[in-house]
């Protein structure tokens, strides 16, 4: 291979899938943070899956935590890890690509391909100019149990998906011709309406040459400083993480940790140095930007609407009111926020905002108002269906928000660093990666 995989910050994975035999549907599980206000969800999964190899017995859905068993149920995560190396449940594809094709209820495909993405490349900090980069705010304090179970696990899952800008469609796309010179690995149905997988193996010269070589055009310093009108000293974007993002920062602070562990001749090679990741690009068709929408869960609703009017209007130049009806002609210095509750529904009306998202206007006073009341919490919702039964229910009140534009992501992170937290998701919650490939991260 001509071109060098340390410059675009990948590497060729060798994946792990379940041996012959085992029940793909009952092994795929969706990702540990989704329908986290849905514990039915996850007790339809446990009842469907029952002792069946899954990877549900290798997460941690996060509805269960801080449920007063979280180190019991992180020990028997990681028993099960070594239980499936040490039966040969799972055996290696040697290394290899993998092209994903996936359809769902909301899109007949999207296309996606798993590798490996350097550590050392990526950076979630607040104003990071990695090669990798967070889109969301990272909330180290989600981070801890993620810690736990990844410094005793054998072996890594991933539901992390990065995104590359590529309108051209040169990376990942050309491989969808190409399919039946490959071998199909997995063509299943996933379970609890998440649509249907096809996986196929990539390891031949010519085509991992062919990403890679589209890749480093991506990466090219004045290709991409053209490309967003920006200044020479201005550092190379490539991924951008779209969802999982705590789990990548999950594996770069257990990475950091293992680095003070060993000598650096052996950072090179270590398999803790990469994380195993789906990339997709931001310009497929069936990639689809859904909203994250809010609720508060045992509010006082009413003190809440009007803390907010107060608290904006008291910022310099912006002025915010409560209608009941959306303004028709939205003018681009107001943000209108659409709010429910049991009782009473309509929009809280901002002038003048602070932010240019509409989102990091409202997140900006719902951390303060937790602030303030502890009493009260939030959870972030995928569907506004979802959102509107929660909003129902006696003392919860639920903002629906407006998806952000696919083509606003990567200038917005390079401009201004970080979104808003849970700005955006891509796809509804039955859409997000399911757990189905695995990786050795130990030697």
């Amino acid at each position: 291979m001509t071109y060098n995989l340390k410059d675009i910050g990948i590497s060729i994975p060798e994946v792990l899938l379940p041996k012959e035999g085992v029940d793909f549907n009952k092994w795929a599980v969706v990702a540990c943070d989704q329908f986290t206000s849905e514990p039915e969800y996850w007790s339809s999964v446990e009842q469907y899956v029952g002792d069946s190899p899954s990877t549900l017995h290798m997460i941690f859905p996060e509805v269960y935590l801080e449920k007063g068993n979280d180190t019991e149920r992180i020990n028997k995560i990681n028993q099960t890890m070594i239980d499936y190396l040490d039966s040969n449940l799972l055996s290696s594809l040697g290394k290899g690509f993998i092209y994903i094709d996936r359809s769902t209820a909301h899109a007949k495909s999207r296309k996606g391909l798993i590798l490996l993405i350097d550590l050392e490349c990526y950076d979630y900090n607040k104003g990071s100019q990695s090669l990798v980069r967070a889109t969301e705010g990272t909330i180290v304090d989600r981070l801890p149990p993620r810690v736990k179970i990844r410094e005793n696990a054998p072996i890594e899952l991933p539901h992390i998906m990065l995104l590359i800008d590529d309108p051209e469609k040169t990376v990942i796309e050309p491989l969808s011709e190409k399919t039946k010179s490959f071998q199909k690995l997995y063509d299943f149905d996933l379970m609890m309406d998440g649509g249907h997988i096809k996986g196929y193996k990539v390891s031949d010269e010519e085509n991992l040459e062919s990403v890679v070589k589209a890749l480093n055009k991506l990466a090219c310093p004045d290709t991409f400083r053209v490309k967003y009108d920006l200044s020479k000293d201005s550092k190379v974007l490539l991924f951008a993480a779209g969802d999982g993002n705590h789990s990548l920062a999950t594996a770069k602070v257990y990475w950091e940790k293992i680095k003070n562990s060993i000598s650096e001749c052996q950072w090179e090679n270590h398999p803790a140095r990469y994380a195993l990741v789906e990339v997709v690009n931001i310009h497929d068709d069936g990639l689809i930007f859904e909203p994250i929408h809010r609720v508060l869960f045992n509010a006082d609703v009413n003190k809440f609407l009007d803390d907010m009017s107060v608290y904006c209007n008291n910022k310099s130049g912006s002025k915010c009111r409560l209608t009941d009806c959306k303004t028709l002609n939205k003018e681009s210095n107001l943000h209108l926020i659409k709010y429910m509750s049991k009782d009473k529904e309509g929009f809280i009306e901002i002038e003048n905002p602070e932010f240019n998202l509409e989102v990091a206007t409202l997140q900006e006073f719902i951390d303060k108002y937790l602030k303030d009341n502890p009493h009260t919490t939030v959870d972030y919702i995928h569907g506004s269906d979802t959102l509107r039964k929660l909003s129902s229910l006696d003392n919860n009140l639920g903002f629906l928000l407006e998806p952000m534009k696919k083509n606003d992501l990567f200038k917005t992170v390079i401009l201004d660093g970080a979104l808003p937290r849970k700005t955006f998701s891509m796809g509804e919650a039955e859409e997000k990666r399911y757990y189905l490939e695995c990786r050795k991260i130990v030697y």
